[in-house]
């Protein structure tokens, strides 16, 4: 066993017989792949286990026997167990799981290298060659060899060591002996009938695939070097080539390739030794002349491949084969290859090229080369940086291989391999590039000679050029200058096309290549071609050259102007050169070919850089000069427009160039292109290309107009507008006007959208001339949102397209197929889908989308009435009812109306459609009506509202054909007039989606007429054109003139107030100061300054990028000075909700160099810096008014307050406004400061943000305003446009003041800014009518020239500018033209005004005949009254609401509570929780509402819902005490009064009268209405003839109606209840009257009247509210005494005739007026007599008890009143004991009970059981005992005046006769000042039992007396007891008393 064999054994033995082997990775050629077992277990059956099990088995019992076999029978069962091996090895799949693998490999190796070696050895090569196929065709049992080939092939693909056990037996070499025999002697042919059988193919492959694996190992190699087979077999390969087997040639190469991969060292030194690469090359040379030259390749290549691999062990045999001649000789047969057909010889050469390459990179020093770099260079190019890891050029004799075969062949394919095979090179290393090109310079030199080969291969080396730049970003100069030369000469135009090409490539990636071809002429070159060809084409004109039409020569003149075009953009300096060159005027003949045009275009477009006006007059130049037929050029230069349309700079060339004309010129050439079916000339267009056409010319319009407010503003004020709805119109799509419309029913409507995919749907049998009306439509659409120009609904034209016959044989089918295309790709989602939108985050108001140019929505509306076709009628009118409903959507946000209403949609929508408003049952009237009513409330013209008003008045209609079956339509449906008005008083509607007040379809009855039904329907419109549409107070309802700054379109906007202020020094010229006005204003103001403003928040920012509200800044700059600073800032922070108010010097200048707003620096006691809270104050959406006043103290504080609507936030002090700006302390003589302001954020505080808000008028005064002109301009609302002069508020007349109020002064007032006294101006215009300086300021402020004269500049000018003051700002500039819009209100509340205003509406209420009209005329009366206080005053002016009351009195019948509510509202009381409930217009409180006559005869007890909420306001705790003061004013209490007089009045509505009169009172006390009350009540007591306590009360509800003067028990309950009112009245906890109050009101009534009330015919109620009355006032000390001591009578009729003289003296006749004079009248004289008929009412005693104890107002319960006894305990019980104590018991009032107990007691008593008579006296002489003994010590009790009067309770006398009806009678005997006494002795006995408890009372006082008070003392009690009484028993009594008292006192 040799040593392979035993290094194989000891690897196996080391393994431990695991089993199978593993695969070598190595092993690439073999077919079946042998797993491990332990994997492959898995794979193969049970069987096939047990199978390799037993195969195992039999080769161990192989192995124990073979020694001792002969050698034959050891060969035998050999091959037997080998058949066994290869059939186990085919069923499992080639998978071997045999354990000695390694064995079983050498033992078949060494037979069959014995096999070999015995049929080889001792023969010639000849019989050795025959010997060998012999052997290999052996058949049958014999066909041992092939069964040994096919095992070691098997073998050799399991694993690494079993292929080292093959090699070592010795089989490479005998295997190599094989192949040098079967490749150097080839057998002869064989017969023509026989072949090479399968048999010899298959062994072949199974040697080959044998040496393959084998030879791939070093070792098998190695192997091979002991024998000299390999040496000769290289040899003979090279020399042999011709000679040898060709079916060996290919398995010889590969065997040859696959050992040059496994060289080794030794096998390098065995081949050098022997010459091999040396004789091979010679060989080579030999027959490269003579054998084929892919023969040649493939036999060279075997050779190159030994000299390749060998390399990288040792480089002898490159040098061997390049001492040899080797390049040489591949230069010569790669020479040979030229003219191969193709892919013949393309392996081997492709493989001869490849290793050459990579002999460029064989060599052992690297090639060094100097930097010689030529600049400029690109940018990011970097030498150092090229460097990098991969293979580097090392063998340039290689490399020049390549170059010579490729300068000197011509062929393609050799070509384009050397070229493929260069950048391989650069790929491996880009310094390889430079390595070559510094060296031996080939693309330089291959740019000689690249005109000269083929096309393909001219087109792969420039693109080789171009990657230099490309991908190695170096410009190679040196080559541009040869490519630029071959351009010139032009020698192959074909290549001249390429090389410009590349060049075009190039100068396309970098600007730099614009400059490097300008420097080195190229771009002069090809101007000069350019002109010759121009000149050509010129003189060529309208003659065919088909050579130059379809030749080269047209690709290059296209291609040298897409060169041109390159150089030019992004090069100023190129566009010069070609411009000097003077090519614009060639480049005109361009346009005409199409072919041309583009790039021609590209080149204008740059052109437009130097002068965008002579590009625009180029390109509208060509389109207005364009003829019919030129479509596509006319698409071409519109689509070259738009791209120069995107610069803003290009949009004023193009107007001045009258770009705006162009365009619609083109629409007006295009009349009847769109007539179905077409005709004339456009016949033979597409209309889909037309439709494009009209498309593209709106999109260059929308392009110009887009955020060009100079464009857009020219655009409408030249009605340019009008004319694209005159062209539109035309195009034969539309219809005309004229025709008059059927109305139809229409069940089912579409939307505006689902039309546009219908149109576009093959499947909707829509007509053309509707697809492209609606096409244009949507275009306009889209151009109204301002998104046309982004839009691109068509696809890029085809060539197909262009060939208009094939439009015109397709018919209309296929046009509609087009118009698809462009609008629905793929035919499968909806035109929706497709709408281009946008940024999502640029919709601050894209909710619903928003207007950006409003004439296109005009446009659309004059279109609507030519969508109609009489052919077509259902769908005419179905596509105009979605229109205008898509109109209608597009007005639903605010400032979509307020944007809509500057364009003059109204006007359009009047003028266009006036059939739509004359006829009712017009189709388009409702949605039309809806449109211009939204829009009318927010701003209108006279004149239009007028038009609007007559066309829906009662005027005679246009005649029209019109049958009974005609039904109007609604494309909202039909809403009932009941319906529409059954909302109450909530004339406060939102407008949204469902408003039912908006255009309401009227309903008409048959009973109505149709001046009823036109008022109707006009009231209804300006019900929604004038209510509310948010939830506002009336005051800020309607949205005032404003300036809305958005921050997240530009990031600023504001308004810039030049000139507030010019301080001068004593040599400073005028001429310096702009303004207006004379004289020098004074800056900081002395006496400090007020901010006034009104604004709205739309939308704050976000926290994280929070912008302030910057409500004034004020700048200030000295001159001679760079910075600016400022002053005084007033501004809002949303982060922390505050408002801040600055004096700080700040220095002006941008945000990120400024402080953090709203940080206070440098604290002191002093800031110069405040901030107040006021979060909750603000709220979005609504208007609130700031006031920021700063008062100027002594030295340099100052008082900062702030007011948010009238509330105050907070006061602070802080430093005032320094003398001077930033540091400075003085200022020279000649210089000057110049202070400015501005509202909002200039643009240097530039900060985008989603804030939106609003201005509204604005003010700024020079003195500190109180809180009350706060108050009053916070009233005042911010639609006041004036200068505070003359001030009256709304609402306001005769009783709130005869004189205007002036607010500030006017020389205090700085400015006021109102966007209502606004226009659009021009710099120039501003210099001729103001002053130079503003002009300059204002040029610099907004960024245009100071000269410009086209530029709008909105200007809001000063309001108070004509007011008499120094220096005044000439008002405030809008700047930024996207952040700041301005819309001037006119409502149609206030447009009313100017054609006839209040006077319509009261004309319409005087046309209602029917509820539904009447409600409609006030809803509309109260809207406009409410929000206009012009129109108030005009109601006022014309006597409007006394008018009102007449027309409402008139129309009595149609009122309802519904119109009831409305005139509270205008009253302004309506508003209770919401507003306040004062009375706001007195007017109509006084003549409508207090017209009580009016609503006491108006149905549905409307009179009963007044007084309740008359009720209601005067008991308001807000605004009751104001609302009587009105009343009071009004004279509501006379008229009510009257109404008392009314037989029909019921006792409900008297009732609550008197509840208002109560109220009324209690609000507003006064003496006149007390005396108007109490001349009624006493007009409501009848004759002493009549007893009223024979009426009762019980029935007052149940009687009939009756007349006052009557007797009746309503007289006395309304009497009754009248002084219950004034009883309410004096005992009210609202009014407390003074005592002073009191004694006026007494002294007015006169203390007769109160006394009339307690006579004794009256009824008892009466009395007893009477006397109650009466003591409320006598519990006043001061009237008590009076009334004790005498009043004069009559006062009450005498006061009540004031005023009655002066119309007296009107009236004819005087009737005389009795004069009683005047007497007094002694009040207790007569209410004691008085009190003695009603001695049998217990609540008299009460009352009188209540004024004895000084303790009025008290009312026992229920409970306590069912006797006299209870009542009089319960009062004595609660009585106020401090009020005794203080002021004592009164006399007087005992004096009355003790009266009445006198003339009770003195009666004859009838019925001595439970009869009052017995109890009362009782109860009043135990009650007086009870007090005494309580109040002992009280003086009362000693009076005389008491004392006499119990005397005379105590003895009896008879009564005087008759009753108290003379007692007020100047003669009565009350009037006497005294009588004498009553004789004693003629006095009975007393027969009354309370006669001793009378006695009892005396006697304890006689005795109380006797020992408290000396008896000799004058006026003792006893003393007047005995004056009284004059009698012996009084004697007798004196007597026993003082026999007592002597007792006691002992």
């Amino acid at each position: 066993m040799d040593k392979a064999a035993e290094l194989a054994w000891q690897l196996e033995d080391s393994s431990g017989k695991a089993g199978g082997q593993k695969q070598s990775p190595d092993d690439a050629e073999n077919t079946e792949l042998l797993g491990d077992p332990s994997h492959s277990k898995d794979k193969i059956t049970q069987n096939h286990t047990l199978q390799w099990e037993t195969l195992g088995r039999q080769f161990v019992e192989y192995e124990q026997v073979a020694p001792f076999l002969i050698p034959e029978e050891q060969q035998k069962r050999l091959l037997d167990f080998l058949l066994l091996f290869l059939k186990a090895w085919e069923v499992s799949a080639g998978v071997i799981v045999f354990p000695n693998i390694q064995l079983l490999a050498s033992e078949v190796s060494k037979l069959l290298t014995k096999e070999i070696e015995r049929n080889l050895n001792g023969k010639p090569a000849e019989e050795a060659r025959l010997a060998l196929d012999r052997l290999l065709q052996q058949k049958g049992e014999a066909k041992d060899v092939h069964l040994l080939l096919k095992s070691v092939y098997v073998l050799s693909q399991t694993d690494l060591r079993t292929m080292w056990t093959m090699i070592g037996s010795g089989l490479p070499a005998a295997l190599m002996q094989c192949l040098y025999l079967f490749f150097t002697f080839p057998l002869k042919e064989k017969s023509h009938d026989g072949g090479t059988s399968e048999d010899d193919t298959q062994t072949q492959e199974i040697l080959v695939k044998i040496m393959l694996n084998m030879y791939k190992e070093e070792q098998a190699v190695e192997e091979l070097l002991a024998a000299d087979k390999l040496q000769s077999l290289i040899i003979a390969t090279a020399s042999l080539w011709d000679q040898c087997s060709h079916s060996w040639k290919v398995p010889t190469g590969r065997v040859l390739k696959t050992i040059s991969k496994a060289q080794t060292k030794n096998s390098i030194v065995y081949l050098q030794a022997a010459d091999c690469i040396k004789i091979a090359a010679q060989n080579l040379f030999k027959l490269a002349d003579t054998l084929p030259a892919c023969d040649v390749c493939e036999a060279a290549s075997i050779v190159l491949c030994f000299v390749k691999d060998s390399y990288p062990i040792s480089s002898a045999l490159l040098m061997e084969f390049e001492n040899n001649g080797g390049y040489q000789l591949l230069l010569k047969i790669l020479l040979r290859c030229q003219g191969l057909e193709q892919n013949e010889g393309d392996p081997y050469l492709d493989e001869i090229l490849d290793m050459l390459t990579c002999l460029t990179t064989c060599g052992k020093t690297e090639l060094k080369v100097s930097g010689n770099i030529v600049h400029p260079q690109l940018p990011h190019f970097d030498f150092e940086r090229t460097w990098s890891s991969g293979m580097t050029v090392k063998n340039l004799q290689a490399f020049q291989v390549l170059q010579s075969i490729f300068q000197k062949s011509n062929d393609q394919h050799l070509c384009r391999r050397i070229l493929a095979a260069i950048c391989t090179i650069w790929a491996w290393n880009t310094m390889n590039f430079f390595v070559l090109e510094w060296t031996l310079q080939p693309i330089s030199q291959f740019t000689d000679v690249i005109h000269l080969k083929p096309h393909p291969v001219q087109v792969q080396f420039f693109r080789l050029v171009e990657s230099i730049v490309l991908e190695l970003s170096y410009v190679p100069h040196e080559i541009l200058k040869k490519v630029q030369h071959l351009i010139k000469e032009n020698t192959v135009p074909f290549c001249t096309l390429t090389a410009l090409r590349c060049l075009l490539s190039m100068t396309e990636k970098d600007v730099l290549f614009s400059d490097i071809f300008r420097d080195s002429g190229l771009l002069g070159l090809l101007l000069a071609y350019l002109r010759k060809q121009a000149k050509i084409l010129r003189k060529s004109a309208g003659t065919h050259l088909p050579d130059l039409e379809e030749g080269i020569e047209k690709e290059l003149n296209t291609m040298m102007l897409k060169m041109v075009a390159a150089l030019t953009a992004g090069s100023v300096r190129n566009t010069v050169v070609l411009k000097d060159y003077g090519m614009v005027p060639y480049l005109k003949i361009f346009l005409d070919d199409e072919c041309y045009r583009s790039a021609t275009l590209s080149i204008l477009e740059q052109l437009s850089v130097l002068n965008y006006e002579e590009y625009m007059s180029i390109i509208i130049g060509a389109l207005c000069s364009s003829t019919q037929g030129e479509l596509h050029l006319k698409l071409d230069l519109l689509m070259s427009l738009l791209r120069i349309l995107e610069s803003p700079k290009s949009h004023s060339a193009f107007r001045t160039c009258s770009g705006f004309h162009g365009l619609l010129s083109l629409l007006s050439d295009m009349e009847g292109a769109l007539q179905d079916p077409p005709s004339g000339l456009w016949s033979a267009v597409g209309q889909n290309c037309i439709l494009e056409l009209v498309f593209y010319i709106l999109k260059g319009i929308t392009a110009a107009l887009h955020l060009d407010f100079v464009n857009s503003n020219f655009f409408q004020r030249n009605g340019l507008f009008e004319k694209m709805a005159e062209d539109l119109g035309s195009l034969g799509c539309f219809g005309t006007q004229g025709e008059w419309q059927i109305p139809l029913s229409l069940e089912n409507t579409r939307t505006f959208e689902e039309f546009l995919d219908a149109a576009f749907c093959i499947s909707e049998p829509f007509p053309m001339w509707l697809k492209n009306c609606i096409g244009i439509l949507n275009f306009l659409d889209h151009m109204a949102k301002g998104t046309l120009h982004q839009e691109n609904y068509f696809k890029e034209r085809r060539p197909e397209i262009r060939e208009t016959s094939r439009d015109v044989q397709e018919g209309p089918q296929a046009q509609e197929e087009h118009f698809i295309a462009f609008q629905r790709p793929g035919n499968k989602l909806p035109i929706s889908a497709y709408s281009l939108w946008g940024n999502p985050e640029d919709k601050w108001e894209m909710k619903d989308c928003s207007i950006v140019h409003p004439g296109a929505v005009c446009v659309m509306v004059r279109l609507l009435p030519k969508l109609y076709k009489e052919g077509h009628a259902q769908l005419s009118q179905e596509i105009q009812c979605a229109l205008v409903d898509h109109i209608l959507s597009l007005v639903k946000s605010e400032k979509s109306r307020q944007v809509m209403c500057g364009s003059g949609l109204l006007s359009t929508i009047i003028t266009s459609c006036q059939d739509a408003f004359c006829n009712q049952n017009h189709p388009l009237h409702v949605p039309l009506t809806r449109v211009f009513e939204k829009l009318a409330s927010q701003a209108i013209e006279p004149d239009v509202l007028r038009q609007f008003l007559w066309l829906g008045g009662p005027l005679p209609l246009v005649s029209c054909p019109s049958t009974n079956k005609t039904k109007a339509i609604s494309c909202q449906g039909s809403v009932s007039a009941n319906e529409a008005w059954n909302e109450g008083s909530g004339e406060d509607k939102v407008d949204n989606k469902s408003d039912p007040q908006t255009a309401v379809p009227v309903s008409i009855s048959p009973g109505v007429s149709k001046e009823s039904a036109s008022s109707l329907q006009i009231a209804v419109s300006l019900i929604s054109m004038t209510s509310p549409r948010n939830f506002q107070l009336h005051s800020t309802s309607l949205a005032p003139s404003f300036v809305e700054f958005d921050m997240s379109v530009e990031g600023y906007g504001c308004l810039y107030l030049p000139t507030l202020a010019t301080v001068m020094g004593p040599s400073t010229e005028q001429s310096v100061s702009g303004g207006i006005g004379a004289g020098t204003r004074i800056f900081p103001p002395l006496n400090g300054l007020t901010l006034s403003c009104w604004f709205l928040v739309s939308k704050f920012g976000l926290v994280h990028n929070s912008h302030p509200l910057r409500f004034l800044t004020i700048v200030r700059h000295m001159s001679r000075t760079e910075q600016e600073f400022i002053c005084f800032s007033v501004s809002f922070l949303p982060q922390d909700c505050s408002l801040v108010i600055s004096t700080e010097e700040v220095e002006f200048q941008p945000l990120d160099i400024m402080e953090p707003e709203g940080e206070i620096l440098n604290p002191s006691l002093f800031p110069r810096q405040v901030q107040f809270g006021c979060g909750k104050c603000l709220v979005t959406g609504q208007w609130h008014h700031l006031t920021v006043t700063v008062a100027k103290e002594e030295k340099k504080n100052c008082i900062v307050s702030a007011y948010i609507n009238g509330q105050m936030l907070g006061s602070a002090k802080i430093l005032y406004i320094q003398p001077f700006p930033g540091s400075c302390t003085s200022m020279e003589t000649s210089s000057f400061i110049d202070v400015y302001g501005y509202i909002a954020t200039p643009r240097i505080w530039k900060q985008k943000s989603s804030l939106t808000w609003r201005l509204g008028p604005t003010y700024l005064f020079e003195e500190a305003i109180s809180v009350e002109t706060v108050e009053v301009i916070n009233k005042l609302g911010p639609q006041y446009c004036s200068n505070f002069q003359a001030i009256q508020l709304q609402g306001e007349d005769q009783y709130s003041g005869d004189n205007p109020t002036l607010l500030v002064s006017e020389e205090k007032i700085s400015f006021g800014i109102n966007a209502k006294c606004s226009s659009f101006t021009t710099v120039q215009d501003i210099k001729s009518s103001y002053n130079e300086v503003d002009g300059r300021l204002i040029a610099k402020e907004v960024g245009i020239n100071s000269r410009d004269s086209s530029t709008p500049i909105f200007l809001a000018k000063n309001i108070a500018g004509h007011l008499s003051g120094s220096l005044r700002t000439i008002g405030s500039i809008a700047v930024g033209q996207h952040g700041v819009r301005v819309f001037q209100s006119s409502p149609a509340a206030t447009s009313l005004n100017f054609i006839g205003g209040p006077s319509i509406l009261l004309s319409l209420i005087a046309m209602a005949h029917d509820d539904h009209t009447m409600y409609a005329a006030v809803k509309v009366l109260n809207s406009i009254l409410k929000s206009s206080p012009m129109s108030d005053k005009l109601m006022r002016h014309i006597h409007g609401y006394q008018l009102l009351a007449y027309l409402l009195k008139r129309k009595t019948h149609l009122l309802n509570n519904r119109i009831l509510q409305l005139m509270f509202s205008l009253a302004g009381t309506a508003e209770l929780g919401f507003e306040s409930s004062v009375i706001k217009n007195y007017s109509v409180f006084q003549y409508v509402l207090c017209n009580f006559e009016l609503w006491m005869k108006a149905p549905e007890n409307l009179d009963l819902a007044l007084f309740s909420h008359l009720v209601e306001i005067l008991q308001s705790s807000r605004g009751g005490c104001q609302n009587a003061a009105v009343a009071y004013q009004v004279q509501m209490v006379p008229k009510l009064i009257f109404l008392f007089n009314d037989p029909d009045i019921s006792n409900s509505r008297i009732t609550v009268a008197c509840t208002i009169l109560s109220h009324l009172l209690q609000g507003y006390f006064n003496t006149r209405d007390v005396l108007r009350i109490g001349l009624f009540l006493v007009y409501t007591l009848k004759p002493s003839s009549v007893d009223e306590n024979q009426i009762g009360l019980d029935s007052v509800a149940d009687m009939p109606n009756e007349v006052l003067s009557q007797p009746s028990g309503k007289t006395i309950w309304l009497r009754n209840q009248l002084l219950r009112v004034l009883l309410d009245v004096m005992h009210s906890d609202k009014l407390h009257l003074s005592s002073e109050e009191q004694e006026e009101t007494f002294l007015a009534l006169g203390p007769d009247w109160f006394l009339l009330f307690t006579q004794n015919y009256l009824h008892s109620s009466t009395v007893v509210l009477g006397i109650r009355l009466l003591l409320c006032f006598l519990h006043n000390h001061s009237l008590l005494n009076k009334f004790k001591e005498g009043i004069v009578a009559g006062r009450w009729l005498e006061n009540s005739l004031v005023g009655l003289s002066m119309l007296m003296d009107n009236l004819k006749t005087h009737p005389p007026v009795p004069d009683n004079g005047s007497f007094l009248i002694f009040g207790f004289s007569v209410l004691q007599r008085c009190l003695t008929d009603h001695v049998h009412i217990p609540e008299i005693y009460l009352l009188v008890a209540g004024l004895f104890l000084a303790s009025p107002q008290l009312e026992p319960p229920e409970e306590a009143k069912k006797d006299l006894e209870s009542m009089l305990q319960w009062i004595f019980q609660h009585h106020v004991t401090e009020n005794v104590l203080k002021t004592g018991l009164c006399a007087e009032a005992a004096s009355l009970l003790l009266e009445m107990v006198r003339v009770t007691v003195d009666r004859h008593i009838a019925d001595t059981e439970a009869s009052w008579e017995i109890t009362y006296p009782g109860n009043i002489i135990q009650f007086l005992c009870l007090i005494y003994h309580s109040y002992t010590q009280d003086p009362i009790w000693h009076g005389a005046d008491f004392l006499k009067t119990l005397a005379m309770a105590a003895f009896h006398y008879e009564p005087p006769k008759g009753g108290s009806e003379g007692l007020l009678s100047p003669n009565g005997t009350a009037i006497s000042e005294g009588k004498d006494c009553v004789d004693p002795s003629s006095l009975p006995l007393l027969p009354h039992p309370a006669k001793k408890q009378v006695w009892d009372f005396v006697q304890v006082l006689l005795k109380d007396s006797l020992l408290t008070i000396p008896a000799t003392k004058q006026g003792h009690p006893l003393e007047l007891l005995l004056e009284v009484s004059c009698s012996l028993q009084a004697l007798l009594l004196y007597l026993e008393l003082g026999v007592e008292r002597q007792e006691l006192s002992c």
